[in-house]
């Protein structure tokens, strides 16, 4: 009985030896990884010192840099690109605004609506609209049209329409509709008195 109870307490005694060994090499190596560059100031920091917020947020956006999160984890700056900022996301919507929306993911570049038919519900249309590029180009969209085909006992067969005329029209709307608001954009703005 004494032999089983010293043999647990030497169990327990190198467990946390163990446990305890692992720390000690842990630390140190999670501590060598890690860098004290966060409690150094770069140029661009301390060159703007002393402006005031409203100085600071003028300067950064005339040097086209969005919300970054590189300070508060320690890496590079990173920049984003909001949706209400995109000619080609925005121009997308407002050509789509009369179908209901399945998905619309602006991170994952794609719009995908849903079943939409103007009055007879035997025939449907499904548009998607991935986004391959940021420029207002051709190519940059590609637009994928499904047709949904009803009989009355409810059979129904789902078509791919490529190259379609609904393709074209809608890619060629998008575009111009990008492009009239790429353009409204870089108009300079009246200030309000």
């Amino acid at each position: 009985m004494i032999f089983k109870i010293m043999t647990l307490k030497f169990g327990n005694f190198l467990r946390y030896k163990l446990i305890t060994l692992r720390m000690i090499f842990i630390i140190p190596l999670i501590l060598s990884f890690t860098s004290c560059s966060y409690l150094k100031k770069d140029k661009e920091e301390l060159s703007m010192a002393g402006l005031t917020a409203d100085e600071k947020r003028r300067k950064n956006i005339e040097e086209g840099r969005g919300a970054g999160l590189g300070g508060l984890m320690g890496g590079g700056r990173t920049t984003y690109e909001f949706s209400s900022s995109n000619p080609m996301w925005r121009a997308s919507l407002e050509t789509l605004d009369f179908i209901p929306l399945n998905t619309v993911d602006y991170s994952g570049g794609m719009i995908i609506t849903d079943w939409y038919s103007e009055g007879s519900d035997a025939e449907s249309l499904k548009i998607t609209v991935r986004f391959l590029s940021n420029e207002i180009r051709s190519d940059s969209l590609k637009i994928i049209v499904h047709s949904k085909n009803c009989s009355p006992n409810n059979n129904c067969k789902i078509t791919l329409l490529n190259g379609s005329k609904i393709q074209q029209e809608l890619n060629s709307v998008i575009l111009s509709r990008a492009a009239s608001l790429e353009k409204e954009d870089k108009k300079p703005k009246k200030k309000k008195n």
